[in-house]
């Protein structure tokens, strides 16, 4: 038997919740308080099967009783000798008293005090230009105008927005700031300024500025991988995959495709940082539901750092995921899981951004819980200077929670977000993924449903079916067959 514990002991939670699933011939077991996942036989996941319907909740490890044994061996009697159910139980308690099966939950009473917490600003989101030169037909930015102006951000904007961040950092030393747009290389003298400054300010102050950029490349040249190279602890390149998907999606105003441009400014790109610290970033639709043949298009030219994502948009739009697009997209996830293991043991590995997992450690328990800290620990800046809780509520003024000069005034929004976590969503609250995706993705919530606590459901069953891949992966790779 195979097993890996996943988070430490201290973090579990009371109710016990069990997962099973077969993958890829592997049958896989999360225990969802403690984090452990077990490959087992299929005696075992019958047994597990059977016990997890009928063990009561229990805040410390327990015997089985007698009579739950006599029950599961009257029920499996056809298909497994008593020798056999009788040994499967020894491994099962051999579990339950290390603390990695049926074990017990304690974190509801950890994010009661969420609210209290002080909060400390950790990371910003410049909208350095709302402005694009592409007319991608899935942006939620209209083109870089998110439902306002075109407009460049200052110098003088910019560095009052990495002054607040100084200012309401706290204690935590490093700090993160992405240069976002529309496309920030339109307003790229700006964005070496920032970093200057930003550079100027980390001994003064105790503190270290992460900086990142998001491009669709079409401005890229030497003098900037060069700038980045130096600079950037991580480049997002935005490249939809094979190119008749991308030019559909990502044209020039006049029509015309992006990617015999951009493809290989981006081949340099990745070769240039050593295939680490960048990630070529894709976004599927409705038109290629096989979606893995971009992925795998992409690795084929040459990128070892890869995510492709669902596309978000409102039902109406014609490229928009439905809920009939799902089994067609769960397969395209298990063909892909299925290859990668492949060319993982032929030495033509690639990472793939959801399929990355980590069973051993991971975010600390607050994050798991609150997820990506937007409104909160994260805060997107439009280029005059507003805050919003992430650049997909930029220009909702509902969400409009201060600006540069006066710092975060709209409180009450703030703490919304503050308490927007794992339990306070009913759909997330027993789900078994709960600790791997924190609760989803707030403006999504907002956006299908109108709260925050809610959660976008195409999403979330998308999302559970990576994480069963990506678990099943660890599995096959730690089983180290040639099959």
């Amino acid at each position: 038997m195979f097993r890996v514990v996943c988070l430490p002991m201290s973090y579990r939670r009371r109710k016990t919740v069990i997962h099973q699933y077969i993958n890829n011939g592997y049958y896989i077991v999360l225990d969802v308080n403690s984090g452990s996942v077990h490959s087992v036989d299929p005696l075992l996941y019958d047994v597990i099967s059977f016990l997890s319907e009928r063990i009561p909740d229990s805040e410390k490890p327990f015997q089985i009783a007698q009579s739950l044994k006599d029950e599961t061996a009257a029920a499996l009697k056809e298909k497994y000798s008593q020798e056999e159910i009788r040994e499967a139980f020894e491994d099962i308690q051999e579990l339950i008293d290390q603390e990695e099966l049926f074990t017990a939950d304690i974190y509801k009473n950890f994010v009661m005090d969420f609210k209290k917490r002080q909060t400390v600003v950790k990371a910003l989101c410049l909208h350095i230009a709302h402005d694009c030169n592409l007319a991608c037909q899935y942006c939620f930015a209209e083109e870089g105008e998110y439902h306002g102006r075109r407009a460049l951000m200052t110098f003088e904007v910019g560095k009052k927005a990495l002054d607040f961040l100084i200012a309401n950092s706290g204690n935590r030393r490093n700090l993160e700031v992405d240069f976002f747009g529309g496309e920030p290389l339109m307003n790229w003298q700006v964005v070496k300024q920032l970093v200057e400054y930003g550079r100027s300010q980390e001994e003064a102050h105790n503190k270290k500025f992460r900086f990142t950029l998001t491009t669709n490349g079409v401005l890229l040249n030497d003098e900037i991988m060069e700038f980045c190279n130096r600079e950037m602890a991580n480049v997002v390149l935005s490249l939809d995959g094979r190119k008749e998907v991308n030019d559909k999606m990502r044209p020039f105003r006049n029509g015309t495709g992006s990617y015999d441009l951009i493809v290989p400014k981006f081949q340099q790109f990745a070769e240039s940082r050593h295939q680490d610290k960048y990630y070529v970033r894709g976004t599927f639709t409705h038109y290629n539901l096989d979606f893995s043949e971009d992925v795998l298009h992409l690795a084929d030219l040459g990128f070892k750092q890869i995510s492709v994502e669902p596309v978000v948009a409102e039902p109406k739009e014609p490229y928009a995921i439905r809920e009939e697009d799902l089994p067609k997209l769960f397969e395209e996830y298990d063909k892909l899981a299925v290859e990668m293991i492949r060319r993982h043991k032929s030495g033509e590995d690639f990472n793939f951004f959801h399929f990355m997992i980590d069973l051993e450690g991971g975010p600390c328990v607050a994050k798991r819980l609150s997820g990506c800290g937007s409104g909160t620990e994260y805060l997107a800046v439009t280029p005059w200077g507003d805050f919003y809780p992430c650049h997909q509520f930029v220009g909702n003024e509902d969400f409009l929670l201060g600006n540069v000069d006066t710092g975060v005034t709209n409180t009450a929004v703030r703490d919304e977000f503050k308490l927007c976590n794992v339990y306070a969503k009913d759909k997330c609250r027993d789900c078994f993924a709960r600790f791997y995706c924190s609760g989803g993705c707030a403006a999504n919530s907002y956006n299908f449903h109108g709260s925050i606590t809610d959660a976008y459901d195409i999403g979330c069953e998308m999302q559970k079916k990576r994480i069963e891949c990506a678990i099943m992966i660890k599995a096959a790779l730690a089983d180290g067959s040639d099959e």
